[in-house]
Order: C-alpha cells, then sequence, then structure tokens
C-alpha cells in the first residue's frame, strides 16, 4: 500500500462522525421545518429539519423514526471575567 492511501486511511479512521446522537421513537407531529417524536420515559423531543435532511421512509404521524443529530454551535458568548476587588 502507498503512503497517501495509508495516510488516507489513517485520517479518515480519526475524522468525525456525521451523526453524534440518535433518538428512536414515534412521530407525533412533522412537516417540512420540523419532527417531533415520543420517546417515552424521556418525552417529546422536537428536531429543525430543512432540505438537507435526508429523509429514508415515510415520516408521518404514528409511524417508528430514528432521528440521527449533532449538536452544532450557532452562538458563543463569552463572559468578562469579574475583577475581585476583595484582596486575600
Amino acid at each position: 500500500m502507498k503512503l497517501s492511501t495509508t495516510l488516507l486511511l489513517a485520517s479518515l479512521a480519526f475524522a468525525p462522525a456525521a451523526f453524534a446522537y440518535e433518538k428512536t421513537g414515534t412521530v407525533i407531529d412533522a412537516n417540512d421545518k420540523m419532527i417531533v417524536i415520543e420517546t417515552g420515559k424521556e418525552g417529546k423531543w422536537e428536531f429543525k429539519r430543512d432540505a438537507d435532511t435526508k429523509i429514508d421512509g415515510e415520516v408521518k404521524k404514528g409511524a417508528k423514526v430514528k432521528v440521527y443529530y449533532s449538536m452544532t454551535a450557532t452562538k458563543v458568548e463569552a463572559k468578562a471575567e469579574k475583577k475581585d476587588d476583595k484582596k486575600k
């Protein structure tokens, strides 16, 4: 095997997963913008959905589904440190 192929395979092994989490439940509401599922003991979960969301099968009320998702930060707000006026 060539070195370039070995490096490519090694880099793929450490690539981040496309989906870090999954949740299985029953669809209680769905449209082109979101899907809401009921998972039982964990309650209701709402997932945003857009044109890039890949759908396998028919997502309709009552259907059992597995939703694959990842968490992505949309905004990070760092707070300035508070200065301690008290001297120790």
